[in-house]
């Protein structure tokens, strides 16, 4: 496999930062993650970083170094998270337990899988345009969705879920796929921090008009400039399909070709911050890169 990958978080006008995201891969098999811990219930960030950590943990133990069965994976992964967070709560008799939402891509084979619970959105570019997106588990999406004529209340706040990971309610999500990658395809998972500020064609053109390592931090701080002081958390990651012919010497250049079968990568953090951290910027991102590609060559020269 041969990507180029970049990820971004901000606090935006926020007191802290629930949203949670990274990316895991061995020699065959990728999984990328994004979780928005849910205001209006406690430890939101918890939420988030439990999901994370909880799918990041499973995709290590059964990746190996492929996943056996992607859709299986994806299912179990949104539900053990669900379950985590659920004996957090339990764990320590919370009357409200922490919710998040979670969106998941795995590329292997070539081919993307994905699925998601919530508001946490996946975009598929190709050929300068708009390929598909996921569709909001909110009241606001299922109205507009409806035919004009049984549409009730399209002045629904958008952010009002019916599905969410940690509710008591099983989670609602769907997992779609196989779909075969291209040359140059542009895959994006956001919060909605992202996606309800910038308008959809502006995201549209930056991804498909810049390499992602500078489409992504462009992106978010669109966003955080468009929302203004009361910016909701901003988060992106976003890849771009390679092949060895036109890959890319950008920042986020990964190939995993050099890969021992029982190595794996990750950028997902071992615990959860101070929610009152800094935000994830490019330096501490870079670093986890840095970490990733220096394990890769030490696992290449054993190969040699």
């Amino acid at each position: 496999m041969k990507f180029s990958v970049f990820q971004v978080s901000r606090k935006g006008g926020r007191d802290k930062n629930e949203d949670r995201m990274g990316y895991c891969y061995t020699s065959s098999s990728a999984l990328f993650m994004l979780a928005d811990g849910m205001g209006g219930h406690p430890e939101g960030e918890v939420a988030a970083q439990l999901a994370i950590q909880t799918i990041a943990a499973l995709f290590q133990k059964e990746a190996k170094p492929e996943l056996a069965d992607v859709c299986g994976f994806l299912d179990n992964a949104v539900r053990s998270a669900h379950r985590q967070i659920q004996r957090y709560a339990m764990g320590r008799a919370m009357m409200d337990a922490p919710r998040s939402t979670i969106v998941l891509a795995v590329i292997q084979n070539g081919a993307l899988h994905w699925t998601h619970c919530g508001d946490s959105r996946l975009y598929v570019l190709r050929q300068g345009a708009l390929l598909t997106r996921t569709r909001d588990h909110s009241l606001l999406e299922q109205d507009l969705m409806a035919p004009q004529a049984l549409r009730h209340d399209t002045t629904k706040k958008r952010n009002v879920l019916f599905t969410c990971l940690g509710s008591p309610t099983k989670p609602l999500f769907t997992v779609e796929g196989p779909m075969g990658l291209q040359l140059g395809d542009r895959v994006m998972l956001c919060s909605d921090g992202l996606w309800s500020a910038v308008p959809e064609a502006t995201l549209v053109f930056e991804l498909l008009h810049k390499p992602v390592d500078e489409a992504v931090p462009d992106l978010v701080e669109q966003a955080l400039r468009l929302a203004g002081p009361q910016s909701d958390n901003v988060t992106c990651l976003a890849l771009a399909w390679e092949t060895p012919d036109n890959f890319a010497s950008t920042r986020g250049s990964i190939t995993t070709d050099s890969i021992l079968d029982g190595v794996f990568a990750s950028t997902v953090q071992a615990g959860w911050p101070d929610s009152a951290a800094d935000d994830l910027d490019d330096e501490a991102i870079e670093r986890a890169i840095a970490e990733i590609n220096e394990a890769i060559r030490r696992s290449a020269l054993k190969k040699a």
